[in-house]
C-alpha cells in the first residue's frame, strides 16, 4: 500500500519528486515505508489529500477520528481482510455497508467486499492518520486473538506461567506464541511507546476496551473481542502476582517488565464491577522521572521560596493539589535536592512509587496497623533529619507530623486541597490547633499539570482583547499578547498537545499570614493577604504560560479557578 499510494500522490502532484525520492531512498536503505517517512517529515498535507481525492472520485470525506464504530460492525471484516483490503466497515443499514478508506486505490476492492458480504458497498474517504489509528484501535488486538477466539480458547490461561525472575522479559509483542500473552504485552509496550501514565482495562456487558491516559486525558487504544476479557484480566493478575481466583474483592499488585525500551514498573489495581474486574495500571518510569527542580516549571521567585523552605532545618513544607497533579514528582525532586550523606531521610508512602538510592522508604500497610501515624512514630526513634509523609489524611497523622516539625525535623507532605491557602483551613478542620499550625508550617505549594501545545502543529489563534482583560490581564499586555493552539497532527495523535508541565502557587507562611490565622481568618482572607504579599496564584501562573505560548487559553481556564 505505502509505495502504491506514494506513487499516486506523486502522480496527482500532492508531493514533490524530491520528497518522493527521499522516501524511496529511506525505504531502500532503512526499510522505512514510504508513507511513514512522508508522515514523519511532515511532507504531506492530509486535509488537502482528502479534499483532492474526495472531489476526484466523488467519494464523501469523513472524519473517522471523531467516530465511534459499533463492535458488531467491526466483526463484519476480519483483521486480516481489513489490512489487506485497506477498508474499515463503519455502518450497516438497509442492505448497505459503509466503509472508510484513506487510500483511493482501495476502491478496487469494493466489488470483492460486495461479493463477500452480499451487501451494497458505499465508501467514504478519511485521512491517513485517522485510518491508521482506527485500524490499530479496532483491529490491533483482534488480529492477535482471532484464531484463539474462534477455537473457543478465550478463557484458557492457567498454562500461562511465570519464570523465576521478578521482571518479565518482553522483547517484542509478537515473540510469544500464546495470543493472550501477545495481546497483554502489546498493550504494555504500546503504553510505554505512547508515554502514557495509566492503562485502563475495562469490561462491559457487550464490549471490552483498553484506554490510555496520555498527557492527562484518556484515549481509547483498542477494543479486543469481548470473549477474551476474562483471559486478558487473568493474565495481568498473574503477572502482578495476584490471586486470579478472587474476583469479588479489590486487589493491588506490581509488574516489572523488561523491553527494548528499557525497564518499566506498573502499579496494578483491580476493582470488581458488574461485568468483570476493571484493571488500572499506573506506569512508573524511574528513568523518566524529572527530579531537577529547575526543570519542573517553577518561575524564578517561586523556586527561590520553595528551595529556601526545603533547606530549613525544621518545619513543614506541604505540597497540595488533586490526584495526578505531580505532587509526588515535586516531593521526590525536593528529596533529591536534600539527599546528602550527612542526613538521614525516611519516607512513609502508600504506595512507594519510585525507589530512591540513599532514602529509607517505608510502604504503608494499614491492614496490619502500619499507617502513616505509626510509621511517623517509628521514624522519630530512628534519629531522622528529614521525613516525608505520603499524605496527611487525618488528625492523628497531622498531629504527629506537626510534632515532628516542632522538634527539629524537616517534614515534607501532601494534602488534597484546591489551593495553598485552603491547606491551612484543612489542617485546622482536622483538629490541629492554630498556634501549632503557625509554629510548624514553613511553606505551602499548590500545583497543577498543564498540557503543552504540540510544537509541530502550533498555530496562532486570535482572542478578543476584552476577554483577556476580563481575566485580569493588563490592557497593554492584552493588546500585545499572542495566543496559540495545536491544529492537530500525527505527531500528537491529532490532539494538539504534546507533553505536560507544572504550574505552581507558592505561599511562604510569613508572619502576617500567621497573625491572620491566629485571628481566625478564613481561606479567602488568607489568599488576599498572600496575594498582597506577592504570591502568584495558579490562575496567574497559568495565564503566564499562555502568554509564553506554552499552552492554550482553554487549558489554563479549565485547570485553574478564578482568584475571586
Amino acid at each position: 500500500m505505502s509505495k502504491q499510494f506514494a506513487d499516486l500522490l506523486l502522480k496527482e502532484h500532492l508531493i514533490t519528486q524530491g520528497d518522493y525520492n527521499a522516501a524511496d531512498e529511506a525505504f531502500h536503505k532503512q526499510k522505512i515505508a514510504h508513507l511513514k517517512f512522508l508522515h514523519q517529515h511532515n511532507l504531506i498535507q492530509e486535509a488537502k489529500i482528502v479534499e483532492h481525492f474526495s472531489k476526484k472520485y466523488s467519494v464523501p470525506s469523513f472524519d473517522l477520528a471523531k467516530y465511534q464504530i459499533d463492535p458488531e460492525i467491526i466483526k463484519i471484516l476480519s483483521a486480516e481482510d481489513a489490512r489487506r483490503f485497506r477498508l474499515i466497515p463503519l455502518q450497516k443499514a438497509r442492505g448497505t455497508l459503509v466503509v472508510a478508506l484513506a487510500d483511493p486505490t482501495a476502491l478496487a476492492h469494493l466489488d470483492d467486499m460486495k461479493f463477500r458480504t452480499q451487501l451494497r458497498i458505499e465508501a467514504v474517504i478519511t485521512s491517513i492518520s485517522a485510518f491508521d489509528q482506527a485500524l490499530e484501535r479496532y483491529y490491533g488486538a483482534l488480529n492477535l486473538v482471532e484464531k484463539q477466539v474462534k477455537a473457543g480458547e478465550g478463557d484458557s490461561v492457567e498454562e500461562m506461567g511465570l519464570g523465576g525472575d521478578d521482571a518479565h522479559e518482553i522483547k517484542d509483542a509478537n515473540d510469544i506464541d500464546a495470543p493472550i500473552i501477545q495481546l497483554v504485552n502489546q498493550v504494555l509496550v504500546d503504553a510505554i511507546k505512547k508515554k502514557a501514565s495509566d492503562i485502563h482495562i475495562e469490561p462491559y456487558e457487550h464490549s471490552f476496551r483498553v484506554r490510555l491516559r496520555i498527557d492527562g486525558a484518556l484515549y481509547e487504544s483498542m477494543r479486543p473481542p469481548n470473549q477474551v476479557k476474562n483471559a486478558v484480566i487473568a493474565r495481568v493478575k498473574i503477572m502482578a502476582r495476584m490471586d486470579i481466583a478472587e474476583k469479588r474483592l479489590p486487589q493491588d499488585g506490581r509488574i516489572k517488565i523488561r523491553t527494548p525500551l528499557g525497564e518499566m514498573d506498573f502499579r496494578v489495581s483491580t476493582m470488581p464491577t458488574v461485568f468483570g474486574e476493571k484493571v488500572v495500571l499506573r506506569l512508573l518510569n524511574k528513568s523518566g522521572l524529572q527530579t531537577d527542580l529547575l526543570k519542573l516549571g517553577f518561575d524564578k521567585a517561586a523556586l527561590e521560596h520553595f528551595t529556601a523552605s526545603i533547606h530549613e532545618s525544621y518545619g513543614m513544607v506541604l505540597v497540595t493539589g488533586p490526584t495526578g497533579s505531580g505532587k509526588t514528582t515535586t516531593l521526590y525532586s525536593a528529596l533529591q535536592e536534600l539527599n546528602k550523606i550527612s542526613d538521614n531521610i525516611s519516607t512513609a508512602e502508600d504506595p512507594v512509587e519510585y525507589n530512591l538510592e540513599g532514602v529509607n522508604q517505608v510502604q504503608i500497610h494499614s491492614d496490619i496497623g502500619l499507617n502513616f501515624a505509626a510509621a511517623l512514630r517509628t521514624f522519630m526513634r530512628q534519629d531522622p533529619d528529614i521525613i516525608l509523609v505520603g499524605e496527611v489524611r487525618d488528625f492523628e497523622t497531622a498531629e504527629v507530623s506537626v510534632q515532628a516539625a516542632l522538634t527539629g525535623h524537616l517534614v515534607l507532605s501532601t494534602l488534597h486541597t484546591n489551593d495553598a491557602p485552603s491547606s491551612i483551613t484543612r489542617l485546622l478542620n482536622m483538629g490541629v490547633e492554630p498556634f501549632l499550625v503557625t509554629a510548624a508550617v514553613n511553606l505551602i505549594c499548590a500545583q497543577r499539570l498543564m498540557r503543552r501545545i504540540c510544537p509541530n502543529c502550533k498555530v496562532e489563534v486570535p482572542v478578543p482583547i476584552q476577554r483577556l482583560m476580563d481575566l485580569g490581564i493588563d490592557p497593554v499586555a492584552a493588546k500585545q499578547m499572542k495566543t496559540y493552539k495545536g491544529a492537530g497532527c500525527p505527531q500528537c495523535t491529532n490532539t494538539g498537545y504534546s507533553g505536560r508541565f507544572g504550574i505552581y502557587e507558592v505561599m511562604p507562611f510569613r508572619s502576617e499570614l500567621k497573625e491572620a490565622v491566629l485571628a481566625g481568618a478564613n481561606s479567602i482572607e488568607l489568599k488576599k493577604r498572600a496575594m498582597e504579599a506577592g504570591m502568584r496564584t495558579l490562575r496567574m501562573a497559568a495565564l503566564t504560560k499562555v502568554a509564553e505560548g506554552l499552552t492554550t487559553l482553554e487549558e489554563a481556564l479549565t485547570n485553574t479557578a478564578a482568584d475571586f
